[in-house]
């Protein structure tokens, strides 16, 4: 029999694939970012060298399928398709909350299938910071076992976990577990937004509890409060409906938060990440990765050969972006300077950020 947390995974992935889920009036924040085109690169393109060290994992490129799904027997070949993927392609990849698994030992297979499809690739753990007072260190420890996972995200969803009728609305303490389990834990913790962003406040915080990197999960990409409204409409449930729909695009959208996050951790750019150019402004802002789901939810459906399709289509883009850019590897990307204008710029400099020395070349500062 499939529990209730088993049955939700499957009907978000069901509505991430057929329903318009992503942010509505506000953007990722990528229309705001310029590259400086160098238009003497003096480079060979296919001799750019794309592979970046992450959390102490060697990626050919600085790229990571975000959490999607697991926990119901159906999501077993979405995983595979996912995992082979990025094992052909040499990027890293996570697996959707491991929660359904811990309610169900049953459903440990779905997440399994990650690492057995995936045995050289980068694969983080995922765990909701709702969950982890529950679980405490041991169990968290056992789902790194669960997939012998070189990471473990913990991810922050207090916004859909305030719509969804059975969402865990309680978020006190989570602070210090996560400080906890990042102290006794030998494995890296990423902590992860999943949609609404984080602020300088909490990359403080964050920095100070000892995680290992943050994920910043900004407005912009899929809205799990817009997924919370059509699984409300199909319940009848207005006041979650309404919710939903007052919340949908809430919170800091991707760009501004991988500003207000840089303090001295790694960073991973998720939201509205669509195309290898975004990947592109996302290092050179100051990201270590980028990495988005939604792209390649519809393909894994299909199989690994459509996953392939799409993600190597992105890492072409990336790789076009660096040559214009006259970039020969990550990290002179990293030097690259950028010009931020329009919403993006207004919003840091009312926050307090001055981002004119991220238009002149690193280097030379």
């Amino acid at each position: 029999m499939i529990n209730t947390t088993s049955r939700r995974k499957i009907e978000h992935l069901k509505l991430c694939a057929e329903s318009p889920v992503e942010s509505r009036g506000v953007s990722a924040g990528f229309e705001d970012v310029s590259l400086i085109h160098r238009a003497l690169p003096e480079l060979n393109m296919d001799e750019l060298d794309l592979s970046v060290d992450f959390l102490g994992k060697r990626m050919q490129a600085p790229f990571l399928i975000a959490s999607i799904t697991g926990g119901h027997p159906d999501t077993i070949p979405v995983n595979a398709a996912l995992a082979a993927a990025a094992e052909e392609l040499g990027v890293g990849i996570g697996v959707g909350s491991q929660r359904a698994a811990i309610d169900d030992p049953a459903q440990e297979d779905s997440f399994r299938i990650v690492r057995d499809e995936a045995p050289n690739t980068f694969v983080y753990g995922n765990v909701g910071a709702a969950q982890i007072r529950q679980y405490g260190v041991e169990g968290v420890e056992k789902l790194i076992e669960m997939i012998d996972a070189d990471a473990l995200a913990i991810h922050l969803n207090f916004l859909q976990e305030a719509i969804q009728p059975e969402g865990d609305r309680d978020a006190t303490g989570c602070l210090d577990m996560i400080a906890e389990i990042c102290s006794t834990l030998k494995t890296p913790v990423i902590v992860k937004e999943t949609g609404a962003g984080i602020s300088r406040e909490d990359a403080l915080l964050l920095q100070k509890a000892g995680v290992s990197a943050i994920d910043v999960g900004g407005v912009g990409g899929t809205s799990w409060a817009g997924v919370e409204v059509y699984r409300a409409k199909e319940s009848r449930d207005s006041v979650s409906e309404r919710l939903g729909e007052l919340f949908w695009d809430f919170g800091i959208p991707t760009v501004a938060s991988l500003i207000e996050s840089r303090v001295s951790l790694p960073i991973i750019a998720t939201g509205g990440v669509r195309t290898g150019l975004d990947i592109a402004k996302s290092i050179v802002l100051g990201a270590s990765a980028a990495s988005a789901a939604l792209p390649f939810v519809g393909p894994s459906l299909e199989g690994k050969k459509s996953v392939v399709s799409v993600l190597s289509c992105m890492l072409n883009e990336f790789r076009a972006a660096m040559f214009l850019c006259g970039c020969a590897n990550i990290q002179a990307l990293h030097n690259a300077p950028v010009v931020v204008t329009g919403w993006t710029l207004e919003y840091l400099e009312q926050r307090g950020f001055d981002v004119k020395d991220y238009s002149l070349p690193k280097n030379t500062l």
